[in-house]
């Protein structure tokens, strides 16, 4: 079977001249199974294995170069893990190449976080996006949601890498939203909300600077964590200091509040149940001092025991940054992390917890230490992140909708069916 001249040119000419809706690219093709062997028109049927792997299946955009784009939720990739304290990633040797021969995984640590989230993600395509719990389908509606794809970070440098964070999500985050520039009037962003795929935590501390001087206030942390990350930088064991020591995926909050960035007394940990350092409570001492409220226990208080301290602790005013640790969740669940705790929640207990609080001001969250190096063969703990993300979009969508419904589209949508 073969193709003329001018069905190929015609082919050629509809595949760079499509574009999406709503952040939905379908490709009309020219096809056909006759004997003739020539393409006729119709759609091409797109299915989660398909295409380019970015979150949710939006189109392919490196946003930090093309600064004309709009939108109104960007989600970011920061490969970033060179301040971790535990597991970087899979150390390889020559006899560990002899041992797992053909079943070796060659990714390394959460810098590889982004792209097995976006690849988790392949089955959320906008045809079968409708999110049962939210009541919303947030790839097809009137939010313009966009993979921008990563941020350029180097790995030899803590300083430079957090200052092209920083910058980088400066940029993004004082963009024009696409509702806003709408003539229909859709939606109800003013800024665009940015949901960072980590990388090691760390990440959180460039995140906050950059909302920080977006919106001229500190930030109310709501943190999923089996670990503080308010640890002051002494709680390593190391006699050698210097102005970077300082900089961990566990200290970062510490940082942060140094700095004024986060709103003391409306913040909260929610799962934490790792050691202390030392023989006393310091280290909550020093998180007390911080501002921060610690929940009770999930399987005391329950889903609701959560919602209702953090929904009493932060209100429904204050600018929330939402960081989710994956380790918040049980090593059973999500392995695939650099410091795992047994005896974490459940990946329902996290999906009903997130939607309890969708009256929170959410400008800014991320989902950061997945480590596919250590995920599991069936890639749970990416699976995880990505459920983890839709659920923050979902509910970003759902909050912001127009006061009349939300609006969808129906034409022109990626579908596996």
């Amino acid at each position: 079977m073969g193709l003329t001249r001018g069905g190929t040119a015609e082919v050629g000419s509809v595949l760079r001249g499509t574009s999406g809706r709503d952040g939905a690219e379908t490709v009309q093709l020219l096809f056909t199974l006759g004997s003739a062997g020539f393409f006729r028109r119709g759609q091409l049927q797109w299915w989660g294995f398909s295409g380019i792997a970015t979150f949710g299946h939006p189109p392919h955009l490196k946003c930090l170069i093309e600064d004309e784009e709009r939108f109104d939720i960007a989600i970011v990739g920061a490969p970033f893990d060179t301040a971790v304290s535990y597991r970087p990633g899979q150390q390889t040797t020559p006899q560990t190449v002899v041992d797992q021969g053909p079943d070796l995984n060659i990714s390394l640590g959460a810098r590889f976080g982004p792209r097995a989230i976006r690849d988790a993600s392949c089955r959320h395509l906008p045809s079968r996006g409708f999110n049962t719990q939210t009541g919303v389908n947030p790839y097809m509606s009137w939010a313009r949601i966009l993979d921008c794809g990563d941020i350029p970070i180097t790995p030899f440098d803590n300083d430079l890498a957090v200052r092209q964070m920083n910058d980088a999500l400066l940029e993004l985050g004082t963009r024009s939203t696409n509702s806003s520039q709408s003539s229909q009037g859709k939606g109800s962003l003013t800024m665009p909300k940015l949901l960072i795929l980590g990388g090691d935590h760390s990440v959180s501390l460039p995140s906050l600077r950059a909302l920080n001087k977006i919106y001229s206030e500190p930030i109310a942390v709501v943190h999923f964590d089996a670990h503080l990350d308010t640890l002051h930088p002494s709680s390593y064991p190391s006699e050698w200091s210097s102005p970077q020591t300082e900089f961990t995926h566990g200290s970062m909050f510490w940082q942060a509040s140094n700095e004024g960035l986060v709103l003391s007394g409306s913040s909260v940990h929610a799962g934490l149940r790792t050691r202390l350092t030392g023989s006393g409570w310091d280290d909550y001492a020093r998180d007390d001092e911080q501002g921060y409220l610690r929940t009770g226990d999930i399987d005391d208080i329950g889903v609701d025991g959560i919602v209702r301290e953090v929904m009493e602790r932060v209100g429904t005013e204050a600018l929330v940054y939402l960081s989710v640790d994956i380790d918040v969740l049980d090593p059973g669940i999500a392995q695939g992390t650099g410091a795992p705790e047994a005896g974490g929640w459940t990946m329902r207990e996290l999906s009903r917890v997130l939607r309890g609080l969708n009256k929170l001001n959410v400008v800014g969250a991320d989902i950061v230490e997945v480590a596919p190096a250590y995920d599991d063969k069936g890639e749970g703990t990416a699976l995880a992140a990505a459920q983890v993300a839709y659920e923050i979009i979902s509910i970003w969508v759902q909050s912001s909708a127009p006061q009349s419904g939300t609006a969808s589209s129906t034409e022109d949508v990626k579908t596996e069916l």
